[in-house]
């Protein structure tokens, strides 16, 4: 990122919601808030008209929801990108969100400071998803549909055996830092790792290789819940 502050997009049905997080950024000039929305659709507008870098979207709102609402901002030509701001006990659609391009998933109850963290994160190209949340996102990948057996993880073409390893664990949720220690290597050769897995596997980010971590199978649900 430039010296340019943070542009961004607050995208919820609740008012108090868009004004609290409106009036925590303006205390930082790193971040500015250019637009707002309480609908999808309003949200793919705005997003299409003034260009923000990050779009903070709630998932359920009246018409569009913000899965749509995201999959629709990140097809289009803006380079804007998605983090989910949404209420962790009642939504059952994580991956669906992640699925529809959304580069970071947090939840409402997280204190402040981290959800602008998270905003930062986002913004410098990054992505995260909250500890928690990757835990849920297993949960619910992993327990679709509930009856089916536990499947076997099959190979990932293309990448070498301590490639696979870094990518089940950046699926299980680790930083570079944890996936270091977990291998006995230097955080630098971690980073190195998860870089050539996004080349590899064509990723966009650290997002779609937890996804991809889960849908062949390198993480699964026992040990996890």
């Amino acid at each position: 990122m430039s010296g340019d502050p943070v542009r961004v997009l607050l995208v919820d049905d609740q008012p108090l919601v868009r004004s609290g997080l409106r009036m925590l950024m303006a205390h930082y000039p790193d971040l500015e808030v250019v637009g707002e929305a309480s609908t999808g659709a309003e949200a793919v507008r705005l997003a299409g008209e003034i260009d923000p870098d990050v779009v903070v979207m709630d998932i359920r709102m009246p018409g569009m929801d913000g899965i749509e609402a995201t999959r629709l901002i990140t097809a289009g030509p803006a380079a804007s990108r998605v983090l989910v701001l949404t209420t962790f006990d009642e939504d059952d659609h994580v991956y669906g969100a992640l699925r529809a391009g959304a580069s970071g998933f947090v939840v409402k109850d997280m204190a402040l400071d981290d959800i602008l963290a998270a905003v930062r994160v986002v913004a410098a190209g990054d992505a995260l998803i909250a500890p928690g949340v990757t835990r849920r996102l297993i949960a619910e990948f992993a327990g679709r549909p509930a009856s089916a057996p536990a499947r076997s993880p099959r190979p990932v073409e293309g990448i070498t055996e301590r490639e696979r390893e870094v990518l089940t664990l950046v699926g299980r949720g680790r930083s570079n830092t944890e996936i270091a220690e977990d291998l006995f290597i230097t955080v630098a050769t971690a980073k190195s790792h998860v870089s050539r897995l996004l080349t590899k596997l064509d990723a966009r980010d650290r997002v779609q290789l937890v996804i991809t971590a889960y849908e062949t199978g390198l993480v699964t649900l026992p040990g996890w819940v």
